[in-house]
């Protein structure tokens, strides 16, 4: 497996991972499918500091990505960012999530970052368990905020200090 930074071709298999998660899982919180301008615009909005990594395969494949996002708008805000890791469904328990993770903090510690945050649906124990080995910690529980699937979603927030 090879991490390397997105590109704009690779928005086409970013949303096929998405887009599934958004109709099939609480592990985000959109209900509508992500079109491929969409994606590729919300790829340009990531460039620079606010990196997107994809793992990908030795046949070229890509198994998985990786994002920072703002964390709020205001300024005082700029050393904190958000995380966020999807992995195709294929390729899940093999270890990319983590090695994705594991890139992503040396990426924002290289960029600067001081503080990550991870937004998990409470009801994702496998995301919460590799943030817990990564460093992060549970900072809150913000109850009830999000409702998909017919039923209210509790997120739990985790932090990591770089």
């Amino acid at each position: 497996m090879h991490v390397r930074p997105a590109e704009l071709a690779d928005a086409e298999a970013i949303a096929a991972i998405y887009n599934a998660e958004v109709l099939g899982s609480t592990a985000t919180f959109d209900l509508v499918p992500r079109t491929l301008d969409e994606q590729r615009a919300w790829l340009i909005e990531r460039s620079g500091a606010l990196a997107v990594l994809i793992a990908e395969t030795k046949n070229g494949e890509i198994a998985g990505y990786a994002s920072l996002s703002t964390f709020r708008n205001r300024p005082a805000y700029s050393t904190t960012v958000e995380t966020s890791v999807y992995v195709h469904a294929s390729y899940r328990r093999q270890g990319i999530a983590k090695t994705l993770m594991v890139a992503l903090i040396d990426t924002a510690k290289s960029h600067g970052f001081h503080s990550l945050i991870a937004r998990i649906a409470d009801s994702q124990a496998a995301s919460l368990k590799l943030h817990e080995q990564l460093g992060f910690s549970l900072i809150g529980v913000e109850r009830e905020v999000g409702r998909k699937f017919g039923r209210w979603l509790d997120v739990a927030v985790m932090q990591v200090i770089l």
